[in-house]
């Protein structure tokens, strides 16, 4: 995760990775290591598949040798998520603070055009079957690698980089904290009400784990041998 300079979102940041990763390991055969706060400034970025970007708007603007060391992170593979944590009450874009920020701080990095993730994207089945992507919020929609003028939606609307995986992904759906256990494994921030809010961080424990199988394994699930099946499932 991107160290954003403040602790107490640096330490959820932290538990949120580690909460997700105990899920990746009961769940699936991916067993990752201890989440790493990174500072843009001065780690190395290529030992990372993925980068868990949480935007607050006074976070500082990384130096230009950050960028193009961000800027070769993405064209080599890695994967940012950018949190602005606000999809309660905004939606993509800049009508708040965060979204104000995301906007600063993605412009100098070298990302093509986004679309609201369509129904037929691969992040959508990498493990689990997902119409939705809640984190704390339940609203909002996230924002991925828009398809190629001209091209028919079939599941592979990347360019011929990243092993075809949006190099990034936008939402405000403030994931790592549905996703933060602390040490017993408890749940550290309420999500929702009831049934409901369990419900909701199910699927945000589930939008989790699609995403990071999507990272490591690319596109994949898009081979249309797969699609019979998942259209069955699917009840279409």
């Amino acid at each position: 995760y991107v160290r954003t300079g403040n602790a107490e979102l640096d330490r959820m940041s932290e538990a949120g990775l580690a909460g997700i990763s105990n899920v990746l390991t009961m769940r699936t055969s991916v067993e990752p290591a201890a989440p790493v706060g990174v500072d843009l400034e001065t780690d190395p970025l290529g030992f990372f598949p993925m980068l868990y970007w949480p935007v607050t708007p006074e976070q500082p603007m990384p130096s230009a040798a950050a960028y193009t060391k961000l800027n070769a992170y993405l064209r080599t593979g890695g994967v940012i998520l950018f949190d602005t944590r606000d999809a309660d009450i905004a939606g993509f874009g800049a009508a708040t603070p965060n979204g104000t920020k995301l906007q600063s701080l993605a412009s100098p990095l070298d990302i093509p055009a986004l679309e609201p993730i369509p129904e037929d994207h691969v992040l959508n089945r990498a493990f689990y079957l997902l119409r939705e992507f809640p984190g704390r919020h339940a609203e909002g929609t996230i924002w991925v690698e828009a398809a190629p003028e001209g091209e028919l939606a079939d599941g592979m609307p990347f360019r011929n980089l990243n092993d075809n995986v949006t190099p990034v992904i936008v939402g405000g759906g403030d994931w790592a904290a549905a996703w933060a256990m602390d040490d017993s494994g408890a749940p550290m921030v309420p999500v929702g009400r009831g049934f409901s809010g369990e419900h909701q961080r199910e699927l945000s424990y589930r939008f989790g784990v699609n995403l990071v199988i999507y990272v490591l394994t690319g596109n994949y699930k898009s081979d249309q041998v797969h699609v019979p099946a998942l259209l069955d499932r699917l009840g279409q």
